[in-house]
């Protein structure tokens, strides 16, 4: 299948870089008031994907998202919601926790939503490009080759490499993972700028986003926690059909298993984010 590129083109300014809103619409709201605060434009604020997840609000989350005019590639979650399919695409092994709480919240985000939130999907791309700070730039959301694959900090670097040889990139900008880091290599960067949607399993309820600036005329990268009103979150995932797993990550800011984690991430569990 052809994939869907947009391309923006030389931008500068600020730039906003976050992923994972998970239909949480009060950490939504928050971010777009720190983009407002910031003065960064609908246009330099780009979400790597899953608009729609494991809270409660999703049709509330992307209305929102479309009123703003940030620009966002699909990630799987996307993907799988506007085919009409029967899961989330989110490649969780057969069996697992993540598994299983994905058949309650994915139907659940499955009836929420209404024709124009779906018909908004349909006009997101795989993949965004853009020049910034003379570097190129290429947005995925796991990798270039597989919308839902787990790239991590430790994942090696020879994995990560051919998303950079797809066309001469500098820098990808990933999401998918839930966890934020960057990692450079050869004057190659990949940052993931973490998600606003749960918290990164580190112990905090806050949530993480990042920004680029290029006044210096290179590119500077600062990873940065948002606040956000987690409990009012919590409180409308307790209904009775989400998993109250998530919802108590929300408060506790530790995922409720580290299935997807490489041994590295599972081990810093509770202990913080190093970048």
């Amino acid at each position: 299948m052809d994939k869907k590129i947009k391309h923006l083109g030389n931008i500068s300014g600020k730039t906003l870089l976050f992923g994972g809103i998970y239909s949480n619409l009060q950490a939504l709201e928050a971010l777009k008031q720190i983009a407002e605060k910031e003065n960064i434009i609908p246009e330099n604020c780009i979400c790597t994907g899953d608009i729609v997840g494991y809270c409660a609000q999703p049709e509330e989350t992307v209305q929102l998202f479309k009123l703003w005019h940030a620009n966002s590639i699909a990630g799987n979650v996307e993907i799988q919601l506007r085919a009409g399919a029967e899961d989330c695409g989110c490649d969780f092994k057969k069996g697992s926790r993540c598994d299983g709480f994905s058949q309650q919240w994915y139907p659940y985000a499955q009836s929420k939503l209404s024709k124009n939130s779906l018909d908004f999907m349909e006009t997101l791309p795989d993949h965004i490009t853009f020049n910034y700070a003379g570097k190129k730039v290429m947005v995925v959301h796991g990798s270039y080759a597989n919308t839902s694959e787990f790239i991590f900090k430790s994942t090696p670097w020879e994995t990560k490499l051919p998303n950079f040889e797809v066309d001469d990139y500098d820098v990808i900008i990933g999401g998918h993972c839930g966890l934020p880091f960057h990692e450079e290599n050869n004057n190659k960067l990949w940052i993931n700028p973490g998600v606003i949607g749960m918290p990164a399993n580190d112990g905090n309820p806050s949530v993480w986003y990042a920004i680029l600036n290029d006044t210096t005329g290179l590119l500077d990268l600062k990873h940065y926690t948002l606040d956000y009103n987690h409990q009012l979150t919590n409180t409308y995932m307790q209904n009775g059909i989400l998993p109250e797993e998530y919802a108590r990550t929300i408060i506790t800011g530790i995922w409720d298993n580290t299935e997807i984690l490489p041994p590295v991430e599972s081990g810093l569990q509770g202990f913080g984010i190093q970048l």
